[in-house]
């Protein structure tokens, strides 16, 4: 059996206002970005201060590498970002150098899009040489995963459902993406590889995630599912949107609820900026008020989520390990 290890992939952000244009660079593949789209989210990372997202993964990593030395997998978990430091290319180098041979690889993004989740795990192929992987494809539906939003959840519904005497609405929310990439190609070209047959499942798994966290907290009178965080670049990105959305909220009569997004782990520019600041003042302009529960972030319930994907993996491979001999 080789030397084992867990990969832990995420998306990367900036740590200054100035590498946003390289950063934005990476996320597009290289494609030119207008300039009044990098002007716009160096002013949103300007207004926020600063992106979390990767100083919080760590932590994450450092909390699930705890939980498999508890559950008897005292193994190393490493981080790498897709669109910034520390890349996923040299994580995996770094690896390799270090003498590790096969590795579980969990994406922090629980709901699978071929194309999204499927460019991590090109990346981290691409720099295997060697390394066996075993890579999970996606878990929007692990219990703990929707149990840990449900402890940042309950409290925070509770606390409005109280302020406002009566239990209050939940609207859910995930990432938005652009309709060409869930969407299969009506004629295959052959410009660009789309792995298997039929529509993506991300919609279809982010939604699932949402009735998942809404099952477990009894008590809520109705609950909605939007598409948050939609791009500047050309072409339709999948909806509903949390804007229209809130407008038909508010146009039933509704006049406080809490928005959890379900698509995120940790605190980022799409929750502290686009939640905490565009939408919620947004929805004070309609009459809403809205609130939103604490993210995952240092959640030991992610953390056992996480852990318990590892050892599956870490397992897997062994017994391909054992199959030989």
């Amino acid at each position: 059996m080789g030397r084992q290890a867990v990969l832990l992939l995420a998306h990367g952000t900036p740590e200054t206002v100035e590498q946003i244009p390289e950063y934005l660079r990476n996320v597009v593949s290289g494609r030119p970005v207008p300039q009044a789209v990098v002007e716009e989210i160096q002013h949103r990372y300007a207004l926020i201060g600063r992106s979390p997202l990767t100083e919080i993964t760590m932590q994450q990593a450092r909390l699930v590498e705890a939980e498999l030395a508890r559950m008897g997998e005292p193994v190393r978990v490493y981080v790498g970002m897709r669109n910034w430091r520390p890349y996923i290319s040299d994580v995996v180098k770094q690896m390799r150098a270090e003498g590790v041979e096969e590795a579980a690889v969990i994406c922090m993004a629980p709901q699978n899009s071929r194309t999204s989740v499927g460019l991590y795990r090109r990346a981290v192929e691409a720099e295997a040489q060697g390394l066996r992987i075993d890579f999970t494809e996606g878990w929007a539906e692990h219990p703990l995963l929707a149990d840990a939003f449900v402890e940042r959840l309950t409290p925070a519904w509770k606390k409005l459902s109280d302020e406002t005497g009566q239990p209050v609405p939940v609207l859910f929310t995930a990432h938005s993406v652009p309709k060409r990439t869930v969407e299969p190609p009506a004629v295959d070209s052959g410009q660009r590889l789309w792995p298997g047959a039929g529509a993506d499942p991300y919609a279809d798994e982010a939604r699932h995630t949402a009735e998942l966290v809404a099952a477990r907290v009894p008590g809520i009178p109705r609950w909605w599912f939007a598409f948050q965080s939609q791009g500047a670049s050309g072409g339709e990105w999948i909806g509903p949107t949390v804007e229209e959305t809130l407008d038909s909220i508010a146009g039933s009569g509704v006049r406080a609820l809490v928005l959890q997004p379900i698509g995120f782990l940790c605190d980022h520019v799409e929750i502290l900026y686009d939640v905490d600041k565009l939408f919620r003042e947004y929805a004070a302009g309609i009459g809403l008020r809205l609130e939103r529960p604490e993210s995952l972030n240092d959640s030991a319930t992610l953390a056992n989520a996480v852990a318990d994907l590892a050892q599956r993996g870490l397992m897997r491979l062994r017994e391909c390990d054992d199959r030989k001999f």
